[in-house]
């Protein structure tokens, strides 16, 4: 069983108080969108998670560069590819998701988050924002036991026997979009069940850690690259698989692929190709989800609930904070 990453470098002591410090900014991207939460405006909802968390994110300690944000540099004002954020320190390569799950939001609906990875510098794939083809299961099995070059019935056949169980007894996790009818249809023909979810995919990919909780064993389908990186910064603190490969590249995004030093777009990536290093991922529920309590606003309070994991401790902390000073939301 493959139970520690093998890719893991020796710990950090500069990197373990980012860890906490890293919570400040998901927390803040997090009330700035709950705060907007079924308003039906998710460019609003996510512009306002995007500013909170750039403030956040510029206010630490840090020698930052955002390697995977919201877009390049010129198409969108904050947090785009190459950004150089942070107050001075420890140079630290980050991914950015200020509101994974815009729509879930803007329609108050289970499952968004805020969400940032850190990697030590040069330890994160740079990704085009083009849909990525993935395939993720949790701890605990050998290496490469399910692959995108495997047809889904044998994926499934693999897992069953690696749990001890029948493929009926599977549950697959998949977005729900047209693009993935035929997907849909493959896993049920093969006995397996699906569950769909509107949004939300890197929160998919982390329930398959823990399937007993949620229900999930494996994740299938295509989603966002930057999703795709920032859940494979999530399975390296937690021990989990990811394949991931991009697709639907047209001649442009190839080429765009090639100068981000992709030289294959048609290379499969894995956890350790995605990211390496020490790493730090950090989430905050912005609505209520299996993953994690949306921001909650009482009277003179605002409650969040966070998740902070690191790979290099395989440590993972669940954070409930009590905001009792609410003016520092505000700023």
């Amino acid at each position: 069983m493959a139970n520690e990453p093998s890719f893991a470098r020796p710990a950090s002591s500069l990197m373990r108080t980012l860890s906490l410090d890293i919570a400040r900014v998901t927390e803040g991207a997090a009330v700035a969108a709950a705060k907007l939460r079924g308003r039906g405006d998710e460019r609003q909802a996510d512009a306002a998670a995007a500013t909170a968390m750039h403030r956040e994110l510029a206010e630490l300690a840090i020698d930052g560069r955002i390697v995977v944000g919201e877009g390049e540099r010129d198409e969108v004002p904050l947090l785009y590819e190459g950004e150089e954020l942070g107050v001075g320190g420890q140079p630290v390569d980050i991914a950015v998701d200020p509101l994974e799950g815009t729509t879930l939001c803007a329609k108050s609906l289970p499952g968004a988050l805020a969400v940032v990875t850190m990697t030590e510098r040069d330890c994160m794939l740079k990704v085009p924002d083009v849909y990525m083809e993935k395939i993720a299961i949790g701890p605990g099995y050998e290496p490469g036991l399910v692959s995108l070059d495997r047809p889904i019935e044998e994926n499934l056949a693999r897992l069953a026997s690696a749990k001890g169980v029948r493929v009926s007894e599977l549950t697959a996790c998949v977005l729900d979009r047209p693009r993935h009818a035929r997907l849909i249809e493959e896993i049920r023909s093969a006995g397996a069940a699906v569950a769909l979810i509107g949004d939300g995919d890197i929160a998919g990919v982390i329930q398959t850690c823990k399937p007993d909780e949620t229900g999930i064993d494996i994740y299938l389908g295509t989603g966002g690259s930057a999703e795709g990186v920032l859940a494979a910064a999530a399975l390296a603190c937690l021990g989990g698989q990811i394949e991931g490969r991009l697709w639907g590249l047209n001649d442009e995004q190839a080429r765009h692929a090639e100068t981000l030093g992709i030289e294959n777009p048609r290379k499969i990536f894995r956890v350790e190709d995605m990211v390496s290093g020490d790493i730090i991922f950090a989430a905050t529920g912005v609505t209520d989800g299996p993953l994690l309590p949306g921001a909650r606003f009482f009277d003179g309070r605002i409650e969040t609930h966070t998740v902070i994991m690191r790979s290099s401790t395989r440590t993972v902390r669940w954070i409930r904070a009590e905001h009792l000073d609410v003016r520092k939301f505000h700023r």
